[in-house]
């Protein structure tokens, strides 16, 4: 097998996976590491879903969980993606990776250091360029959406979605109390504004608005009250996003292929 440039990403989520599949078509080698309940709202395009179900299948590109970095030659000789559970990031130190790329946007800094990497990356809030990391990358949807920051923050988490067909918070829904989650619609379907799509336990949850269901939290997952568990989109017609990467994690993704290429670590 060719010898390639390895690249650690830490975290598998939508926007992780954006840049994940990016690096992959880009050439380079990657791993993943997960933590051990991927909260994942978006599951459809969320390399993290392998932890439950063995692979994740992300436009084509297939993610495979393994249990030991030595695992890694066979599943990049296959072509494919594998994913550790390691939230720690203590096989970062067996591996060596070229770059370590901290995509799990918790909106604050998770273990990251310089030190772990000649080059280490973090997307958005929590990480300040110089500091904790080498470079940032913004997140936050608007003018700035992608900039690659070299001194200094991205903008600090605003707990506020983007604008979409007008909508903003409406789209996103959270649990109106702590229980485990039993869902009545899947991803992709199309909900009625006050349709019950899930049960928190007893508790009903209530569709914000009419749209598709971009995504929904795993069923039988156990949250705490007010955590984050679905995302509408109000524009029915855009049913096929639901299996997609968005632009968003495309604009961050062509952002972090950018600070490689200038910093020489090529494919």
């Amino acid at each position: 097998m060719e010898q390639k440039t390895t690249l650690i990403v830490r975290g598998g989520g939508d926007l992780a996976s954006g840049v994940i599949h990016r690096l992959y078509k880009c050439g380079y080698q990657v791993l993943v590491l997960e933590c051990e309940r991927p909260s994942a709202i978006r599951r459809k395009v969320s390399f993290g879903e392998a932890v439950y179900d063995g692979t994740s299948y992300v436009e084509e590109v297939t993610g495979r969980l393994i249990t030991n970095i030595k695992e890694c030659p066979k599943v990049w000789a296959a072509g494919e993606i594998p994913i550790l559970i390691d939230e720690a990031g203590e096989s970062v130190k067996s591996l060596k990776p070229a770059a370590v790329i901290d995509a799990i946007l918790a909106k604050k800094n998770l273990g990251t250091t310089r030190d772990m990497a000649s080059l280490t990356i973090a997307l958005g809030p929590g990480f300040t360029a110089q500091k904790d990391v080498d470079y940032v990358v913004e997140t936050q949807r608007g003018h700035n959406l992608g900039r690659v920051i070299e001194k200094g923050t991205a903008v600090p988490n605003t707990g506020i979605p983007g604008i979409i067909a007008g909508y903003g918070k409406e789209r996103v829904i959270h649990s109106p109390a702590a229980g485990m989650i039993h869902n009545y619609s899947e991803i992709g379907d199309i909900v009625e504004k006050d349709q019950i799509i899930a049960m928190v336990d007893e508790t009903p949850v209530y569709a914000s608005l009419t749209g598709v269901l971009r995504g929904i939290i795993r069923d039988g997952f156990v949250v705490p009250e007010g955590m984050k568990i679905a995302d509408i989109d109000p524009r029915k017609e855009q049913k096929k996003n639901c299996d997609t990467i968005s632009d968003k994690a495309r604009c961050i993704a062509g952002s972090v292929v950018e600070i490689l290429l200038l910093e020489g670590v090529l494919p």
